[in-house]
């Protein structure tokens, strides 16, 4: 069996309103494995996206463990936890967030120089994260002048730059028409399995969701197999 990449372990997470306490997570558990596709669903406000904040490293729960591959981000100081998330998390979202004023190339680069890399280094990792997702020749163009797809293969390239082990997706093609929803959803799936990732994605699309290789659900702030 192939290894956890992600483990989650009674997960709890709650948010003090006014007098009362809001509890969004409730020992939840799970585990993402290499080269795994894993759909999260649920309503909206079920909380998923605190799920998603918590699983990379974005945000601490009130109780539970994190483990990213073989370490316990529990156990880790901010530093260490930005640290493991720099080179072990890769992020994708339903805005692709890429930066107007630097080219797609120059995206890509970045994660990569802020975690260390050189220029040149990330230079070469940027071309080869280009070719994979077929824009080569949109390198240097900025993402005003991208079509909405492309933009988001640009953002799946920048989640890749440091070579993660686990990519979350939180509504990658929520903002895609359905055509281009499906070309993106279907080269995200092409490049897990290529490559042998972890994937955790939640959509709110249970067509996407059953083609996965499992679903779990958000219910009353616990997770449910599907």
């Amino acid at each position: 069996m192939n290894k956890p990449v992600l483990r989650l372990e009674k997960i709890s997470r709650s948010f003090e309103q006014a007098e009362s306490k809001l509890d969004v997570l409730k020992g939840c558990n799970l585990v993402v494995r290499e080269g795994e596709r894993v759909a999260l669903i649920g309503p909206s406000g079920a909380g998923k996206s605190t799920l998603l904040q918590i699983a990379g490293l974005l945000e601490k729960p009130n109780a539970g463990d994190i483990f990213v591959g073989a370490f316990c981000a529990s156990r880790l100081d901010d530093a260490g936890r930005t640290a493991l998330r720099s080179r072990a998390i890769g992020f994708v979202y339903q805005s692709h967030h890429l930066l107007p004023e630097f080219s797609a190339r120059e995206n890509i680069m970045l994660p990569q120089m802020i975690a260390g890399t050189s220029a040149e280094t990330a230079g070469r990792r940027a071309d080869e994260l280009l070719s994979l997702v077929g824009l080569t020749a949109r390198g240097g163009h900025r993402p005003t002048q991208l079509s909405g797809g492309e933009q988001q293969r640009i953002a799946i390239a920048r989640a890749l730059a440091n070579k993660p082990a686990l990519l979350i997706a939180d509504e990658p093609t929520g903002n895609l028409d359905p055509t281009t929803a499906e070309h993106v959803f279907a080269f995200l799936q092409d490049i897990v399995q290529g490559q042998g990732l972890g994937l955790l994605m939640a959509t709110h699309n249970h067509e996407l969701a059953a083609r996965m290789d499992r679903t779990v659900r958000m219910d009353s702030g616990t997770l449910i197999e599907a």
